[in-house]
């Protein structure tokens, strides 16, 4: 069997799942034309953001290391050569160049979530140069935020504070209120992490304020990598207010980042939003309000393949121990529940 030729295929036939076969196959025939020297337009990018859309929720459904070798096959055997071909109007380049930033970023996204770290650093640097080669403004910035994300949470601040806040200039006002508010609330998390609580927490409101601001344009593509900004927001603000100490706030944003996404469609970021917050609670003493936070979680785990949610697990039982010591029921009840995942995950 010819392995690049089969992978393609299943590339297409993963897509089919989502995707309606008749249009599976035009972005075959499209993908194809355009190899051989046909001029590219609208349709060709369309059908790359809608590749990588699916792509991106299989990942949030499943996990990190669900189909990434298949992605990896997509962008290389079908997206590399729309982007090396010719197109209608520089703009439309410009846009296809973009749609593979996100499809690359997405595989970084993979990487961290597997835990391959040196990995994911490597190409979430390919998305930032497609996104700069591309020229739409923000998307550098957006993946400079990502990498400032990534820092943060391997407690490497070194560099955060200066990629979130050089990528907040690249979008500053030149972004809609929605897509701003992304980039606010990841400077705030840096700005708490340097120890500027007083700056960290006035950057957190105005990302809260944007969400119910004038929205302006519709939010770009790129900006979507985790669903709708507000859970985003609320996410990454938790994690200011947590940073911070002030676990009230901390597990009522956590709360509301998980209410604030379609759960079947992003089973693995809403648990851990939900494990996140079960941990404030917790640290708060509220251990029977934590263990149902905990089990919610679990609930939205089942089929998900993720280094991340196996580590919040495994932590959640350390985290119980001390109550199943003392014959709490739910903590006993909630950790034979965990040895049954991390049995089967």
């Amino acid at each position: 069997m010819d392995r690049r030729r089969f992978l393609t295929t299943s590339a297409y036939s993963v897509a089919a799942a989502a995707l309606p076969l008749t249009y599976v196959q035009e972005i075959a025939d499209r993908t194809a034309a355009a190899r051989s020297g046909h001029t590219a337009g609208m349709a060709e990018v369309a059908a790359v953001r809608d590749m990588v859309r699916v792509f991106s929720e299989m990942d949030e459904r499943h996990g990190g290391q669900h189909g990434r070798s298949v992605l990896v096959q997509y962008l290389r055997d079908d997206v590399a050569p729309l982007c090396r071909g010719r197109f209608r109007t520089e703009e439309l380049r410009q846009q296809m160049l973009s749609a593979a930033s996100r499809g690359v970023h997405l595989l970084g996204w993979k990487s961290y979530d597997a835990g391959q770290q040196g990995l994911a650093q490597r190409y979430y640097l390919q998305s930032y140069a497609l996104a700069v080669e591309s020229g739409v403004t923000g998307h550098d910035g957006f993946v400079m935020r990502t990498m400032a994300m990534q820092g943060l949470k391997l407690h490497r601040p070194e560099h955060c504070l200066g990629l979130a806040e050089t990528g907040l200039n690249h979008a500053k006002g030149k972004v809609d209120a929605q897509t701003e508010s992304l980039f606010r609330a990841v400077h705030a998390h840096a700005l708490a992490k340097a120890g500027q609580r007083t700056a960290a927490l006035a950057e957190a409101e105005r990302a809260s304020a944007l969400l119910t601001a004038d929205p302006g344009d519709e939010v770009p593509f790129w900006a979507l990598a985790w669903g709708p900004p507000a859970a985003s927001v609320y996410s990454r603000n938790a994690k200011v207010y947590e940073t911070l100490g002030d676990y009230r706030n901390a597990a009522e944003h956590y709360g509301r980042a998980a209410g604030a996404r379609p759960a079947g469609t992003y089973a693995r970021i809403v648990a851990l939003d939900l494990v996140a917050g079960a941990e404030m609670q917790l640290k708060r003493g509220q251990i029977e309000q934590a263990c149902t936070t905990w089990n919610r979680a679990l609930d939205h785990m089942d089929g998900v393949r993720s280094v991340r949610t196996r580590k919040a697990v495994a932590r959640m039982r350390g985290d119980l121990a001390r109550f199943r010591a003392r014959g709490v029921r739910c903590a006993a009840e909630l950790d034979e529940r965990a040895i049954d995942f991390l049995a089967s995950a």
